[in-house]
């Protein structure tokens, strides 16, 4: 089995190959990289590693070449008019390529939203099912990455969280757990034509924040929303589903999803506990 991983040297995928070198041996896993040079920790491993360009067509088929499964990361390009024709450049590359199964990163619950991103993930998902290769599309959810943008160091100085005003809910996930879950589905069989929303099986909302920043740190600490906080993750959070749950991910890891109170943990340092 060959399992060939594109954006192998972002975040994410570092996650994954770190995982998946749990369940399998390094020579079964290729990287796929833009720039040779990101890689050298990962060759160190015994993991091959090819370039591959989203806009080069060409590399594309000579780094799926083998592949029994390619495990397609979305592209990070800021404008989705590019990124969606990258994503036809990977698609048709992959049937080039005779892929045998083909995982995607796409985004959760894309129908209940109405920005480019979803339908851009939604446009590759018809894609790939039209190529009749058996494929498993992995939504990931909201990385829980996102409440660094509200400055909790600030909150535990001052004793207040500053918010937009909302009736906010979150089905926010670490990378860690997706890596973890996404790591498992690749590396086992049973996984053809199925779709995984990659979600918390619960919500939370910014009073469990405040509640839980003030059981880690023994300081008081108070939800202020107000209408002059305008951080532009609020007008974001707004268009997408930051609220449907799903026990799919808890499912696939075969235990609960990292609780918020270590994902907060983690974000504020011991420093500030």
């Amino acid at each position: 089995m060959s399992i060939v991983i594109t954006g192998a040297s972002g975040r994410l995928g570092r996650f994954i190959i770190k995982e998946l070198l749990h369940h399998v041996q390094p020579d079964q896993i290729v990287a796929c990289v833009r720039q040779m040079e990101s890689a050298a920790s990962l060759e160190e491993q015994g993991i091959a590693v090819r370039f591959c360009n989203y806009d080069e067509p060409a590399s594309l088929k000579e780094a799926f070449a083998g592949a029994s499964r390619l495990l397609f990361i979305s592209s990070p390009h800021p404008d989705d008019t590019v990124r969606l024709r990258q994503h036809a450049h990977v698609i048709e590359a992959a049937k080039k390529a005779n892929v045998g199964h083909i995982l995607y990163t796409g985004f959760a619950f894309p129908e209940h939203s109405d920005i480019s991103m979803t339908h851009l993930h939604l446009a590759t998902e018809h894609a790939i099912r039209t190529t009749g290769i058996p494929y498993t599309f992995l939504r990931s959810g909201l990385y829980m990455d996102f409440i660094e943008a509200l400055d909790l160091h600030a909150a535990i100085s001052t004793g207040n969280l500053r918010v937009h005003p909302g009736s906010w809910q979150f089905n926010a996930v670490t990378r860690s757990d997706l890596a973890a879950a996404i790591a498992g589905v690749l590396s086992v069989e049973g996984h053809s034509n199925k779709t995984y929303e990659l979600v918390a099986p619960a919500v939370w909302s910014f009073d469990n924040v405040v509640s839980t920043l003030s059981e880690l740190t023994g300081k008081p600490i108070s939800l202020c929303p107000i209408n002059e906080v305008q951080h532009w993750i609020f007008s974001f959070l707004r268009k997408i589903d930051t609220a449907s749950t799903s026990g799919d991910l808890e499912h696939l890891l075969g235990r609960p999803v990292t609780p918020l109170i270590e994902s907060l943990r983690s974000y504020i340092g011991a420093s500030q506990i």
